[in-house]
């Protein structure tokens, strides 16, 4: 990430030349990303919303075979950006996060998953795609992760279409039909490389291909089998996965190997037995308090209970510390998603899948 920011200011100034000669024409190339960039909204103090719908590059990454290295794929999404204009060479990075996940059934048979991000410091974007194939989406990413600087928000054109990126790279999110997934750190430092004859993928760049190509947690699972799993931030990380019909589960991955472990409850240690409770921190309850909360309830929680759960395992400001960047409450039945900012849990903001509210 540390060269992303000139290469992209080079990018975004070398397309607004473009649309000045090439006018209409350009219009019609950029037309979708244009107006993508222009729906950003801040919505409160570290959290923004955009809307994409067109031609995600996910059919042209995959058929390119993917990339194992974000990296790689940051060339790649910048050229997408620029419609072939640019073929840049870029860096990107990140630093180790913390997050909590839970899903619950509700009293009238729904499903819903909450979820925290936590992070020293974060710039929320949500990205609402809808694709021209695949599955229509709610994502989040962290637009630190992309290097664009320090004091970096997406505000002005110029940085509004630099974080379309978020296309590319997820964090968390639900999709039409009720797929909701969330990365966390797994434990340890110990990164995941398949190198196979498969398509390539990092692990946040998967979210966004998940929620794009399956509808329940056994057809991601599957998807997951089809390519080659590449850490991303030089981390292990797992998946808490959940769907409507109230499977959950928790991904993780040991030598290279998928593990599958039936859990409502994740945070930031292994559940599998090869590595049973590997990076679990003295003084850390926040996996237990959701599992005792989890079995007070019988697994059963309304959406108030559900956030006051989640809420008390999420993490204040202290020492320079954000704490939780971002708290979602995803509703897999009626596929919605409700965000607060930085623990302002009274300021709630609902976004519901378009397709979902046609079925």
């Amino acid at each position: 990430m540390k060269s992303m920011k000139k290469v992209l200011k080079f990018v975004l100034f070398g397309i607004l030349g473009l649309v000045i000669v090439a006018g209409v024409l350009i219009g019609l190339e950029f037309g979708p990303l244009i107006r993508g960039a222009m729906s950003c909204e801040k919505l409160d103090e570290g959290l923004y919303y955009m809307e994409y719908k067109g031609d995600d590059g996910f059919d042209a990454l995959m058929k390119k075979g993917g990339f194992e290295k974000s990296d790689d794929m940051v060339g790649y999404i910048i050229e997408f950006l620029s419609r072939g204009h640019y073929k840049p060479e870029v860096t990107i990075s990140g630093e180790p996060y913390g997050c909590s996940a839970l899903t619950v059934s509700t009293p009238d048979g729904g499903v819903m998953m909450g979820r925290n991000f936590d992070f020293p410091s974060a710039v929320g974007v949500i990205m609402h795609c809808i694709p021209d194939n695949g599955y229509e989406s709610i994502t989040t990413f962290n637009a630190e992760f992309y290097g664009f600087g320090d004091d970096f928000k997406p505000e002005g054109f110029k940085n509004q279409y630099m974080s379309l990126t978020g296309l590319f790279f997820a964090l968390d999110g639900i999709n039409e039909k009720g797929l909701a997934i969330a990365d966390l750190m797994a434990g340890d430092t110990t990164q995941t490389h398949q190198r196979t004859d498969k398509p390539d993928l990092t692990t946040s760049a998967s979210i966004c291909y998940l929620l794009k190509n399956a509808a329940n947690v056994d057809e991601a699972i599957m998807r997951l089998k089809e390519i080659d799993m590449h850490s991303d931030i030089g981390s292990a990380h797992h998946y808490a996965m959940a769907d409507a019909s109230g499977r959950s589960v928790v991904v993780e991955y040991v030598d290279n190997q998928m593990v599958v472990v039936e859990s409502p409850a994740v945070a930031n240690h292994y559940l599998c037995e090869q590595k049973l409770n590997v990076g679990l921190k003295e003084g850390d309850n926040r996996y237990a308090n959701l599992c005792e909360r989890y079995d007070q309830a019988d697994g059963v929680m309304t959406r108030e209970q559900l956030l006051e759960a989640i809420a008390e395992v999420s993490q204040p400001q202290r020492d320079g510390f954000l704490g939780t960047a971002w708290t979602m409450i995803m509703d897999l039945t009626n596929p919605t998603v409700t965000y607060a900012s930085r623990r302002h849990f009274g300021k709630p903001f609902t976004f519901q899948l378009s397709k979902a509210k046609k079925e």
